[in-house]
């Protein structure tokens, strides 16, 4: 069960769940969308067959891409109701994957279990502690890991804003410039790589935001870019 700071949170994505796979970018209906999807999975993540922690899974869209691409993904989300719908697209695809109810910014995994890569999308704007996260994030990977970053910036708010009552207080509610990312990255990681995610076909639509992937590697592992 979530911490109680987090209820609110969970409560919150709970009530979101059922109508969330209606984001073209969130429920991979349409084939394009899909197919962008799964070409860029394919150049951020390990060529081979790799395990993969993803956090803030959601209905589990990307997990089943890449499960579909060979890898062993363990998918995390705060949301009971996104875990079980996740369970079911899984599930329904013939793939038997580790869908865990959590907190992803603190994965609840085996002490020691270490993965190829962690990809996080669209979720640093909900914590509470995004810099903790990610130094958390980073000691998950195995020598020469990869964390993969898709995140953006979408609206700004005032400091103390919450998205939904109770909730505690997000220093990056409304999303993270790259550049301020990038900045909390440096002292921890290796940024190996990073590109704006332009391509209409991976949101269903154009965009007039800032919307990036950034690809970074733990200095003491780090090794030739991705």
């Amino acid at each position: 069960m979530p911490a109680p700071d987090l209820a609110s949170i969970s409560a919150y994505w709970n009530s979101s769940a059922d109508t969330f796979d209606d984001e073209a970018d969130h429920g991979l209906r349409a084939p394009q969308v899909s197919a962008a999807w799964a070409r860029r999975l394919a150049e951020w993540l390990p060529g081979f067959p790799a395990d993969v922690l993803d956090l803030g899974c959601g209905t589990g869209s990307l997990t089943l891409l890449m499960a579909r691409q060979g890898h062993r993904p363990t998918g995390v989300d705060l949301s009971p109701r996104m875990i079980e719908l996740a369970r079911g697209k899984l599930s329904s695809a013939g793939f038997d994957v580790p869908l865990i109810v959590g907190d992803a910014s603190t994965p609840p995994v085996a002490g020691g279990e270490l993965f190829d890569a962690v990809l996080v999308r669209h979720l640093v704007w909900t914590l509470p502690a995004p810099e903790e996260a990610l130094a958390r994030w980073l000691k998950l990977l195995r020598p020469n890991g990869r964390l993969v970053l898709v995140e953006g910036r979408w609206q700004t708010c005032a400091v103390g804003d919450a998205y939904t009552t109770g909730a505690p207080r997000l220093p990056w509610l409304g999303g993270v410039t790259a550049a301020r990312l990038i900045e909390a990255l440096e002292p921890l990681a290796d940024v190996v790589h990073t590109e704006h995610l332009t391509d209409p076909a991976l949101w269903g639509r154009p965009i007039q935001d800032e919307r990036y992937v950034v690809i970074a590697r733990p200095t003491t592992s780090a090794g030739p870019g991705s």
